[in-house]
């Protein structure tokens, strides 16, 4: 029996869930209004809940118009129509500055659709190091924490010598020339000397959210186990 359906246009992954324990997500990019409203339409029908990353005003409108209860967030970009079921622990989602915000919101949505609790700890990057150690106690408590900064990407190193847990590290397009639209960020993140840093992509505060809910998955699935 297929594990798909065919849309004409996509071949939607509806064993996903079952596969992976999420359901597959829609990348809005490049994608007409018609079609992020077909696909999450019918992702919602099979799954109960739905999340579309990169969305415009006028696909979450179409989406809203189908399925009321669907959330839009012109920060983050998410289309949202329900949850996954609660997971335990903690995600903290911290920022270098605000200009890195819509990646954070990004982030923390994501990991919230997937069933995590959030924290935001926002504009407490390096440069004015006693805003970012004011909150080293709420970053200690959270289970994962989620670094999000731009320029020279210094945040993660950080945060990762203050923690015992694991880091995940979002470079951001924001900075100047030499920045290179964060490819520097992405260099000096991926050659931090702080231990338990994971380094996703430019800007892809999507794949850090579901990186950190996918690790307290784990962790539900071992204490259930045990």
């Amino acid at each position: 029996m297929d594990r798909f359906e065919d849309l004409s246009f996509v071949k939607l992954d509806v064993d996903r869930e079952e596969r992976t324990g999420h359901p597959e997500v829609v990348f809005g990019i490049g994608k007409t209004a018609d079609q992020v409203e077909t696909i999450f339409l019918r992702l919602a029908q099979v799954h109960g809940r739905a999340l579309a990353t990169r969305a415009t005003p006028e696909m979450a409108e179409r989406v809203r118009a189908r399925l009321p209860e669907a959330v839009y967030d012109p920060v983050s970009r998410l289309i949202r129509y329900g949850r996954g079921k609660p997971l335990p622990g903690r995600v903290a989602v911290v920022t270098g500055g605000t200009a890195d915000i819509p990646v954070a919101e990004e982030a923390a949505g994501t990991a919230e659709w997937m069933g995590c609790e959030t924290e935001r700890i926002y504009d407490v990057g390096v440069a004015g190091i006693d805003r970012l150690l004011a909150h080293r106690d709420r970053i200690r408590e959270a289970s994962v924490v989620i670094a999000v900064a731009g320029m020279e990407g210094a945040l993660a190193s950080v945060v990762g010598g203050l923690v015992r847990r694991p880091v995940i590290a979002v470079p951001t397009s924001a900075g100047y020339g030499a920045h290179f639209q964060g490819v520097t960020t992405l260099l000096a993140m991926m050659s931090s000397c702080a231990p338990g840093v994971t380094v996703v992509n430019i800007d892809n505060g999507f794949g850090a959210g579901y990186h950190a809910a996918m690790i307290l998955q784990l962790a539900a699935e071992m204490g259930t186990a045990n």
